[in-house]
């Protein structure tokens, strides 16, 4: 059974509503939550790429990505769940592993399952919620893996969106 059904909630999955790129995030992390996230991109066997500005570079550990000096460029980690969705990783802060998906890419039901299962890897892997922002309004979310349901559900109502 899927977590959420596309009708239900389709409108937080528009662009022009929701911003193309909302943020993504888990609030209350670490960096062991961060290398927990790079672990589990390399177990699922995700495709990812790893880029310091233009670099691409080999994956390094959480802590060497977070211990960055504040004035150089944040790096970023693509991973593609599936061939056709893209989560981009930014490294800004250890405390909160953040993440954009493109609203574009997760249209219908199909691409909403990936997202889900995307979102509740994470989730189970950290024992933390992962929780959808619209794009620019953080602290807002209105969907969200809830550890003690063991899925993603709703947290805002679609009829005040």
């Amino acid at each position: 059974m899927a977590d959420l059904l596309w009708d239900d909630v389709k409108c937080f999955f528009d662009p022009d509503s929701m911003g193309s790129l909302p943020d993504v995030r888990v609030p209350d992390a670490s960096v062991e939550d961060w290398q927990a996230v790079l672990d589990l991109v390399a177990e699922k066997r995700w495709k990812c790429q790893y880029s310091e500005g233009e670099l691409v570079l080999p994956v390094p550990r959480a802590e060497a990505v977070l211990s960055r000096p504040a004035d150089v460029e944040c790096p970023d980690l693509r991973v593609w769940p599936t061939a056709d969705v893209l989560a981009i990783f930014r490294f800004h802060a250890a405390d909160e592993v953040d993440f954009d998906v493109d609203l574009r890419e997760l249209q219908g039901q199909e691409r909403l399952n990936v997202f889900c299962r995307f979102l509740r890897e994470i989730g189970q892997r950290l024992g933390k919620p992962v929780l959808m922002d619209p794009e620019g309004d953080p602290g807002h979310p209105v969907i969200g893996f809830d550890v003690q349901a063991d899925r993603v559900v709703l947290l805002a109502d679609p009829q005040f969106r």
